[in-house]
């Protein structure tokens, strides 16, 4: 990305570019209150989120805000049209096999855990009235909205800077990032790689994007050892265990960044599935292996005009 402006947010970094950049100020206000809003709603290491009081509830109903149930409705979403690869009952089982805080304190090399293969509970348990804002979630269910509700703030936070700015923008938080503008809003170029703290100039594909979203699900970040054995955060709702890992990364495009998200993550819980899967949706993908074997499916590359690729030393290309 060009320059964008970077600051810590929701346990990542969040990035701004905008094309002009005397509106830059007014932009990160957008930004800034959007993540303060999703942080308060969504969670899951704040005591006073409404995700930590609803998960805390033992089965009652509980009144929750307009972003919260969207959130929900969010989440519940990626469940059904995924058959319930993405799923947000996953809390109880993130959470026992060690990521239990914010990323950042995590001991990433603790003891030995004894885990189960325990089926998580399932999307289709949790209770909502939309009429009232009422959401009742089971006792002993947890709700974590992590495949879903960082994506659902950057597509807020650029619709309403698009708006209150009538110019290009782009918004990036951990790399998830959507863009969004006038009809001849520019591209802006993007590093997909397997970790969005990589500088410009490492591994990976650089590419073009005018609009829509793009994320980037993976194995190599958020990643712990406990005793010999390796976690990640991206679990398996069939057996509540950390995806078995085929690829290492997996990057989509779509119409939002909400709806990219959803599909990298479920690709990562799929495994071999995943291409056609993704090109069966029409979504341009770019998976990658543990051992750096590159996958373009749906097109990805498909337009040298929004999507310029460069191939690097590192990574064997099959696109």
């Amino acid at each position: 990305m060009d320059a964008p402006l970077l600051f810590p947010a929701l346990g990542t970094t969040a990035a701004l570019l905008l094309a002009d950049d005397g509106l830059l100020d007014t932009a990160r206000g957008i930004l800034e209150a959007e993540i303060d809003a999703i942080d308060r709603a969504c969670s899951r290491f704040r005591p006073d989120s409404e995700l930590t009081v609803l998960n805390q509830a033992g089965g009652r109903p509980a009144a929750v805000s307009t972003r919260f149930l969207e959130a929900l409705q969010v989440a519940l979403r990626a469940a059904r049209v995924t058959d319930g690869l993405v799923d947000p009952t996953v809390g109880s089982a993130v959470r026992r096999i060690g990521y239990d805080r914010d990323f950042a304190t995590i001991d990433r090399n603790g003891p030995p855990l004894l885990v189960s293969v325990r089926r998580i509970p399932g999307w289709q348990k949790i209770e909502v009235d939309v009429r009232r804002s009422v959401v009742r979630v089971p006792a002993g269910v947890e709700l974590d909205f992590g495949a879903t509700a960082k994506a659902l703030c950057v597509d807020r936070a650029v619709e309403a800077i698009a708006r209150a700015t009538r110019t290009s923008v782009l918004v990036s938080l951990g790399g998830d990032l959507a863009v969004a503008g006038p009809p001849d809003a520019q591209a802006w170029s993007v590093l997909v790689t397997d970790d969005h703290a990589t500088s410009p100039e490492g591994a990976g594909q650089h590419i073009r994007i005018s609009s829509g979203g793009l994320a980037t699900s993976g194995t190599t970040v958020r990643r712990w050892m406990r005793g010999d054995l390796a976690m990640h955060h991206v679990i398996d709702p069939s057996t509540g265990l950390p995806a078995r890992e085929l690829w290492r990364t997996v990057s989509v495009t779509a119409a939002s960044c909400v709806d990219a998200n959803i599909a990298s993550t479920a690709a990562l819980v799929m495994g071999a599935g995943a291409p056609a899967w993704l090109e069966g949706r029409e979504l341009p993908a770019r998976l990658v292996t543990v051992d750096g074997t590159v996958t373009c499916v749906a097109g990805w590359p498909a337009d040298p005009a929004q999507l310029q690729t460069e191939a690097t030393p590192t990574e064997h290309a099959s696109c």
